[in-house]
């Protein structure tokens, strides 16, 4: 029961924050690193994969492939956290410990969905 619980939290944050992309995505684009182009492009897509992975995750038979999306996604997208603390560091912004809190954070987040990237039924 408790792994159902997990998923289903698991999907709608990745819903809602798929979401913010498309309605905050000035917040994601000053995190993206400089050398990166079509910056607003790659906000755009990266949050409509997490819409979709965390709606993917919602389906049995698709959850185990959605998790290690998920888990691509989350890697590909750990540069921009990288580039968040420096931001954060350089404008000695006060929430700089929140910056370096989330860099673990991923891997947590990771773990999560490793969890479920078996496949198995859900009981």
């Amino acid at each position: 029961m408790y792994k159902n619980i997990g998923i289903y939290l698991m999907a709608v944050l990745y819903i809602v924050a798929g979401i913010n992309h498309f309605c905050n995505t000035a917040v994601y684009l000053s995190i993206m690193p400089a050398s990166l182009p079509y910056k607003t492009g790659l906000v755009y897509v990266s949050g409509g994969c997490e819409i979709i992975f965390g709606a993917l995750l919602f389906n049995n038979k698709f959850k185990h492939i959605a998790a290690w999306l998920i888990i691509a996604l989350l890697i590909a997208v750990y540069p921009a956290n990288i580039q968040m603390c420096v931001n954060y560091y350089r404008n000695n912004n006060p929430y700089f410990w929140l910056a370096i809190l989330r860099l673990p954070l991923q891997f947590l987040l990771i773990w999560w969905a490793y969890i479920y990237t078996k496949k198995r039924k859900l009981s």
